[in-house]
């Protein structure tokens, strides 16, 4: 017999509880084995369209598993000089490389330091991309938005995604910033700053990685309302990493 911690994340959490869950499994289990284990301990939809991480690295259903692995359970994701990110501590994880800046932070994001360090008298274009809390969703008004991350997992896909994009498209520089905790109305989640010679590059790559973060990048989203809160759906995880095709209905775990 063997120990595996269960990490729930996003709505995923309301079904399984806050912190993490040690289950036992028989050895040579799998990633299928385990889900099939709390389907029949907790019958739910939740872990329809799901994907699974095993120690940070997202694992197919037929993984075998062994003692002490960190399963995490990745609901449709819905996001968007400092030390590593801590989610007590509320410090930022960030990282610097030629032609990268990759970070998760608590804090504020400085769109205008972040901006003016990016640019260089051979780029022909920048572009922005700020994702900002609105004051509706849905139809109902918004009080503010609070995003959660598995964050080492998150911020490794977040570097993957910036190395992509800048070997599929022509651009220099990719900065990436996301911001996580309690997120006000007008203030930004998320910033990405693309620098190229030529617009089109830049567009694209700008859109691609938006487009991607969001599908594939462990973060998610609590929408907090005048009358009541609820996860945001988010989008469902590219096939190859979703464990099963179905996907998760719009309105989830009103609370």
């Amino acid at each position: 017999m063997m120990q595996v911690h269960v990490l729930p994340f996003g709505v995923l959490k309301e079904w399984l509880g806050a912190s993490p869950a040690t289950v036992g499994l028989p050895d040579g289990s799998s990633v299928a084995d385990l889900l099939e284990q709390l389907r029949a301990e907790r019958p739910t939809q939740l872990l329809r369209g799901i994907a699974v991480s095993v120690n940070a690295e997202f694992a197919s259903a037929s993984h075998l598993l062994l003692d002490g692995d960190e399963v995490g359970l990745l609901p449709p994701v819905s996001g968007g000089a400092p030390q590593p990110v801590d989610s007590v501590s509320g410090e930022t994880r960030s990282e610097s490389e030629p032609g990268s800046e990759v970070a998760l932070t608590y804090g504020v994001i400085d769109k205008e330091t972040i901006i003016a360090a990016v640019r260089e008298d051979e780029d022909g274009a920048l572009v922005i991309f700020d994702g900002v809390v609105r004051n509706n969703s849905r139809g109902r008004q918004t009080l503010y938005l609070d995003y959660e991350a598995y964050d080492q997992m998150a911020f490794q896909q977040m570097k993957e995604l910036v190395r992509q994009a800048l070997g599929q498209f022509d651009v220099r520089h990719v900065s990436l910033v996301h911001r996580l905790g309690r997120i006000e109305v007008g203030e930004s989640s998320v910033l990405f700053v693309v620098a190229s010679a030529h617009r089109a590059a830049a567009f694209d790559a700008c859109r691609w990685l938006i487009d991607t973060l969001k599908k594939t990048v462990p973060i998610w989203k609590k929408e907090f309302f005048v009358d009541g809160a609820v996860w945001s759906p988010g989008e469902p995880f590219p096939d190859p990493l979703t464990l099963d095709s179905s996907r998760v209905p719009e309105a989830q775990n009103e609370v």
